[in-house]
């Protein structure tokens, strides 16, 4: 069993933002592999999914990207995952816009989600996939920034991003975070 987390906001005032790359990501994932409509549980909407022989339960915590851990290390325990068979999908500032980077373990880099994941969890060895929406315009406030919506010429470039973080999810869950990281860093 693999827990995909996908970080955002709930509500339509956040759908579209910069912040909620990561549910995208799922909605992406349960469009193309869900066996069953979404239900609430673990204080998140969790669908389920398989795909080339892996179980995997989608995950979009419903607590605001803030208290995001509660969410995860109630599911984790649940399900007695290991940290190895989690990955959290989430945006980032510090990243060019439509970059990925997959990796292994590491700081939260700002993310106020996987900080709070990182403090739940007791460790900030999680897998994790950062899509990158691109740094804030000169003196915007960063929380602004990260609630705001992508501009018209930033939206395929992200539409295509979201895409193919869903593809690297498979990948990571099939072949492991090595293959993943050699695949999807590089572009």
């Amino acid at each position: 069993m693999k827990l995909l987390i996908g970080l955002g906001n709930p509500g339509k005032r956040y759908a579209a933002t910069r912040h909620n790359v990561g549910f995208r990501v799922i909605d992406e994932l349960a469009g193309r592999f869900s066996v069953g409509k979404a239900r609430s549980k673990f204080e998140s909407e969790v669908t389920e999914a398989t795909w080339g022989g892996v179980q995997a339960l989608l995950l979009k915590p419903q607590t605001y990207m803030n208290r995001s851990g509660t969410s995860v290390l109630a599911a984790r325990d649940f399900y007695k995952l290991d940290l190895k068979d989690l990955l959290i999908i989430c945006d980032d500032f510090n990243l060019p816009l439509a970059k990925l980077r997959i990796r292994l373990k590491g700081s939260s880099g700002g993310q106020k989600g996987l900080q709070d994941i990182i403090r739940c969890l007791g460790t900030d060895e999680v897998p994790r996939l950062r899509i990158g929406i691109g740094p804030p315009p000169p003196n915007w406030d960063v929380a602004d920034y990260v609630l705001s919506r992508f501009s018209e010429d930033e939206q395929q470039p992200v539409t295509d991003a979201v895409r193919r973080a869903a593809d690297a999810t498979r990948v990571w869950s099939v072949s492991g975070i090595e293959v993943c990281m050699n695949q999807f860093n590089a572009d």
